[in-house]
This record gives structure tokens, C-alpha cells and sequence, in this order.
């Protein structure tokens, strides 16, 4: 790849990198050049599979495995991998959920959910300014949000709330790092196919019927390839004056009230009227 989309040279670290989403910004940035740190939680989902697809492209991936729920251990694991490596971009993906009624959400769960969504996205990302700025690196962190912090939805409060917070801590990051040459912006993804969604205790064939009527953009659900364009734009010399802002990936979802096309009359063409 060549021209204001190239990164080759540089290096990313993408959290959440074993899978769905993760693996497919890794390799997303790994062919636009970037050699990839990928980092997800030990006993998860393996790698293995998400090195294999970097190291196609040509590209160095180190892994690292650690949990993000770990907020102390942050700042130590940026230093460790800024001493390896200087870094470029930082793609905060990793992210949970977990399909609840409000009253049965514990205390525990809404813990668990803070620390991983948004914990994990202000520290990690205050550490790795901070080196950035250090060594005078116009650097690009690029926070994976959702349609679900611009707009609820039924079962998922905690989540709406930590990816609410996440738009937030973009704009605020954006802010104070904007003076460093840094950017900060965040991807907000819409219904995409990936495991968490998949993991949900839904009548699930009722569900993605309805969200296919409900999402304008012909082919229902986006895949993880879908939002990868962003993250990459986001993260390159293209985007090099945006910043504080959210690039939305939702198939028109946000732009539509409600499914009304359903008690509308059929489309038909105006080259098919008579004249």
C-alpha cells in the first residue's frame, strides 16, 4: 500500500486482537503495513490465528496476553511494550457484555463491564499519550465505541453506559492531546456478526429477522471487515486533522426513527411511470 493510507514503519497495538472485531483491525492494519502488537486476556481465545493472519501480510506481531480488568497492571503493561517497541497507534477494542434486565444487574457485573470498557481505554490510553508525547510521536489512538453509546437499548445498561463514557473520553482525550500532535477518535460499530453478540441468550431467530428489517443498508448485519476501513483511515496520515470525533459503522441504523418502509407502498422508479 502506498500514499496518505500507508503505515508502514509503524506500529499498533490492538486490544481484543483474538478474535471477531480484534483480529480483523489486526490484520486490517497489518496490510496497510503496520506491524502489530495483539493483546488479549490469558485463557482466552488463542493468538494464534490473529498472528498467522498479520504474518501473511508480511508484517511482525508480538502478542501479549493480559487482563485488561487488571487497572493497576496497565501503565506497566504499556511501558513494557513501548520498551520493545515505540508505538504509533493504540486501538482500544477489547470490550464485554452482557444481556441482562436492569434489576439483575450485581454490582459485580457492573464492575467487571467499567473496568474492561472503559478503565482499560482511559488508562491504557493516558499511559501511551504519555509516551507519545515523550518522544514526540504524532500518534493516533483510535477507541472502538458502538451504536450503543449514541443510543440505548433494552437489556444492555451497563454496556450503553461504558460505551456512553467511552465517546466521552474520547472527546475529552482529543482535547488535551490535540497541542501533542496526537489524535484521539473512536469507531462506533452498529450489528456486526461477531462472538459477543452471538453469546447473547435471545430467541435468536425473531431477533435477527427483526434487525434486518431494522438496519436501511441492504445485507443486514456488517462483518468485522466492515468496520476495518475506519480504523484504518482513523489510524493513517488521511485522518491527520480529525480528531474528537466518532466515525459511525452502523449500516444507517442511527439515521433511521424506526422500520416505517415496512407500512409504506412498494418502491417503484420514476424511469417506470409513464410520462
Amino acid at each position: 500500500m502506498s500514499g496518505r493510507f500507508d503505515l508502514t514503519g509503524r506500529t499498533a497495538v490492538v486490544t481484543g486482537a483474538a478474535r471477531g472485531l480484534g483480529r480483523a483491525f489486526a490484520a486490517g492494519l497489518a496490510e496497510a503495513g503496520a506491524d502489530i502488537v495483539a493483546v488479549d486476556r490469558p485463557g482466552g481465545s488463542p493468538l494464534d490465528e490473529t498472528r498467522a493472519l498479520v504474518e501473511s501480510y508480511g508484517r511482525a506481531c508480538r502478542t501479549v496476553a493480559f487482563d485488561l480488568a487488571d487497572t493497576d497492571g496497565l501503565a506497566g503493561l504499556a511501558d513494557r511494550i513501548w520498551a520493545e517497541r515505540p508505538v504509533d497507534i493504540l486501538v482500544n477494542n477489547a470490550g464485554i457484555a452482557r444481556l441482562e434486565h436492569f434489576n439483575e444487574i450485581t454490582v459485580a457485573a457492573w464492575r467487571e463491564i467499567m473496568a474492561v470498557n472503559v478503565d482499560a481505554v482511559f488508562f491504557l490510553s493516558q499511559r501511551i499519550a504519555e509516551h507519545m508525547i515523550a518522544s514526540g510521536t504524532p500518534g493516533r489512538i483510535v477507541n472502538v465505541s458502538s451504536k450503543n453509546g449514541l443510543m440505548a437499548e433494552a437489556g444492555l445498561a451497563h454496556y450503553n453506559a461504558s460505551k456512553g463514557a467511552v465517546e466521552l473520553i474520547t472527546r475529552s482525550l482529543a482535547a488535551e492531546l490535540g497541542p501533542h500532535g496526537v489524535t484521539v477518535n473512536a469507531v462506533a460499530p452498529g450489528m456486526i456478526a461477531t462472538p459477543i453478540d452471538e453469546e447473547f441468550s435471545l430467541e435468536r431467530e425473531a431477533f435477527d429477522a427483526a434487525w434486518a428489517e431494522r438496519i436501511p443498508l441492504r445485507g443486514g448485519y456488517g462483518t468485522p471487515d466492515d468496520v476495518v476501513g475506519a480504523v484504518v483511515y482513523l489510524a493513517s496520515d488521511a485522518a491527520r486533522y480529525v480528531t474528537g470525533t466518532t466515525l459511525v459503522v452502523d449500516g444507517g441504523v442511527l439515521a433511521d426513527q424506526m422500520p416505517r418502509r415496512r407500512f409504506m407502498p412498494p418502491y417503484r422508479s420514476s424511469l417506470e411511470r409513464p410520462s
